[in-house]
């Protein structure tokens, strides 16, 4: 690889995962997208419907990770937390991703899967807020 197309890919990190395991990744996205939980179905139907003007990707590869939702424009994550999100270990994993996203220039808001069931609208509210008041 030369050294313009090193730079190129540093540019556009963002669209593509390290090339060792980014057919890992994009086949885990894949099978993602298809199995996504009650959770994460039920945003991104508010997330298509609700907030006109910004695109959003579904199970997307960042970097050497796989976000719930993004808005590449706006360089914003969206992650939907289920139950095993508050173990320590995951916690920690948890952490760790959202400081490398960080580093990668993206914001990272983290919902719960019961925020998300309970009370879609403040959810989706709170994403406009972040939008719209960047």
């Amino acid at each position: 690889m030369s050294k313009d197309d090193k730079e190129e890919r540093k540019i556009f990190e963002f669209e593509t995962a390290s090339e060792d395991i980014y057919p890992t990744l994009k086949e885990y996205a894949r099978r993602n997208r298809h199995e996504m939980t009650p959770s994460e179905t039920l945003l991104w139907q508010h997330l298509r419907k609700e907030i006109s003007g910004f695109k959003f990707r579904r199970q997307h590869a960042i970097g050497d990770y796989i976000a719930d939702f993004v808005c590449l424009e706006q360089k914003l994550v969206i992650e939907v937390d289920g139950g095993y999100h508050f173990t320590e270990s995951q916690q920690i994993d948890d952490r760790l991703r959202s400081e490398i996203l960080l580093d990668k220039g993206f914001r990272v808001v983290r919902f719960t899967n019961e925020e998300v069931d309970h009370n879609p609208q403040e959810v989706i509210k709170r994403i406009k807020e972040i939008l719209y008041h960047n």
